[in-house]
């Protein structure tokens, strides 16, 4: 009844501009990436922008159907030379990481805010929860910083070393490179959030803004940490979304239909989308740009 009486009060007009604001942001999140993946592929391949919008999409086709979107990495290298294809995959594991990193610091600093918050645990408890967080977010920007790290380590995995070639990209991505590829990210990560952001604040206009803000970082940790098939990502998106945000706000059902509303904009529209460059890959040659 008091979303009913939200959306009553927002009006068709209001609705109507705010997913439009939303999807357009969609298309500027997953255009970001694909600037991304075309500077990731510098070392590899040289492709145009309308080339790495086409694999970006391909991969998010592919995604929707594998757990954990592993499926993004397969439809998104198709459209690399066969012979560059594994390069690919460990240039978008870069990327991947990158995006990570931020997930992980956000997150991490969040869920700390949040224990101390709104559960008892002390005062000794609540500065092991700080250091813990601080300490978990250090090591993932240390780490990718220092991403030729990986390579030395797959050297010493007697297993891997049919792919010790292949790794030895990571050499190739200087701090300088590395920094660009973060801020990249970090300009998909501030686009992302700002959809949520959008949607809070007009069908929950009494929201606290900062609460509101770390809620989802918690949020994004969450989807990343656990296994899920994009396909039936909507229903983990909405129970664990309700539970937060029920520390901060009544309005569980707002709620819920906003991470649903996310996730079909940002993941099930543009996997529709990108079913159409699917039918461009060419499995054993070069794709057909």
């Amino acid at each position: 009844m008091e979303f009913n009486r939200l959306m009553r009060n927002l009006g068709a007009g209001t609705v109507a501009i705010t997913l439009t604001i939303v999807v357009v942001l969609m298309f500027v999140n997953w255009i970001l990436e694909a600037v991304k993946w075309k500077y990731l592929c510098r070392y590899i391949e040289r492709i145009s922008l309308w080339q790495s919008i086409q694999a970006v999409f391909c991969g998010l086709t592919w995604a929707a159907f594998t757990p954990n979107r592993i499926g993004e990495y397969g439809g998104r290298v198709m459209f690399l030379k066969p012979r560059k294809r594994i390069f690919g995959v460990v240039a978008m594991g870069v990327g991947a990481l990158a995006q990570l990193v931020l997930t992980s610091v956000a997150g991490s600093l969040s869920i700390a805010w949040f224990t101390v918050r709104f559960f008892d645990i002390g005062w000794w408890g609540e500065i092991g929860m700080w250091v813990l967080a601080i300490s978990y977010a250090g090591i993932f920007l240390l780490l990718y910083f220092n991403v030729r790290w990986i390579d030395r380590l797959i050297r010493h995995i007697g297993f891997m070393k049919r792919f010790y070639r292949f790794f030895e990209l990571l050499n190739r991505y200087d701090r300088r490179e590395l920094t660009i590829i973060f801020l990249q990210s970090l300009g998909r990560f501030v686009v992302f959030t700002s959809q949520y952001c959008i949607l809070m604040l007009v069908l929950i206009p009494s929201i606290d803004f900062v609460p509101m803000l770390l809620m989802i970082f918690i949020l994004f940790f969450v989807q990343a940490a656990l296994p899920t098939l994009d396909l039936f990502d909507f229903g983990l998106r909405s129970v664990t979304a309700s539970y937060l945000y029920s520390h901060i706000t009544d309005h569980d059902i707002a709620v819920m239909a906003i991470a649903s509303c996310i996730w079909f904009i940002n993941l099930i529209l543009p996997a529709i989308l990108g079913s159409v460059f699917v039918l461009k890959i060419n499995f054993f040659g070069n794709t057909t740009h």
